[in-house]
Parts: structure tokens; sequence; C-alpha cells
């Protein structure tokens, strides 16, 4: 089987020596997406569930680089820099996945890149 690394400009560039995305077969692996804003390089501070909506949207884009979709997606990890924003980013994640929900896994993390308040990798399949 090919790798295949996916980039798109409608994510973040990768800020360390990896991938937007690998794609391997029919799966997707999305390397994790903290709240940046593609357009400007500018990371989102403050409000959790607004960190959270730009990351989910990262993700959303780089699939479709990849040719899937947030439906597609059978496992995610969120790293949050503390767990007291878990119910916050939770509120957000749910209205980016609507059904058949993910395998996930969710931790608090010390630090994470850009000091961002959270962060999610994702693996998903095409179609």
């Amino acid at each position: 089987m090919e790798k295949l690394v996916i980039s798109t400009n409608n994510a973040p560039s990768a800020i360390g020596p990896y991938s937007q995305a690998i794609k391997v077969g029919n799966l997707v692996f999305v390397s994790g997406q903290i709240p940046i804003i593609p357009s400007t390089g500018e990371i989102i501070q403050g409000d959790i569930k607004l960190q959270t909506k730009q990351v989910l949207e990262n993700l959303k884009n780089i699939l479709k680089a990849a040719g899937s979709s947030l439906d597609n997606v059978v496992k995610t990890t969120v790293f949050m820099s503390d767990l007291n924003d878990y119910v916050a980013i939770n509120d957000v994640y749910k209205e980016f996945f609507l059904q058949k929900h993910p395998a996930r896994a969710a931790v608090q993390a010390a630090r994470l890149p850009k000091d961002a308040g959270v962060e999610i990798e994702a693996i998903a399949f095409c179609i």
C-alpha cells in the first residue's frame, strides 16, 4: 500500500515535521489539530467553545481534502489543557458528530502546542 500525504490550505499548515494527515488504503489518520485560523495563522485563545469549533472545522477540512468526512470518523482523541473544560468541549463536539458517534479518548495534557486549550486527532475511512 502507498502512503499518501494529505494537505490543504483550508487547515493550518503543520508546525513541525509531520503531515496534516496520512491516507493509507481507505483509512485517513489526521494529526492533532489546534485552534489555528488557516487564513491568518493566528490561534484562538480564551473561549474553549470557540477553540473547539475551530479545531473541528480544521479537522473537517482535512478530511474533505482526503475524500472523507466527519461522518466517517471512527476514533478521536481529545486532548485538553483543563479537564474542567470537558463539558464545554462536549457541547461543541456533539454539534459536529450528530449520530453514530466515533469511539473516543479524552485526556488532560499538561501543555498543548501554542498553549491551546484543546487538540483533537482522528482516524476516518474513505468510501
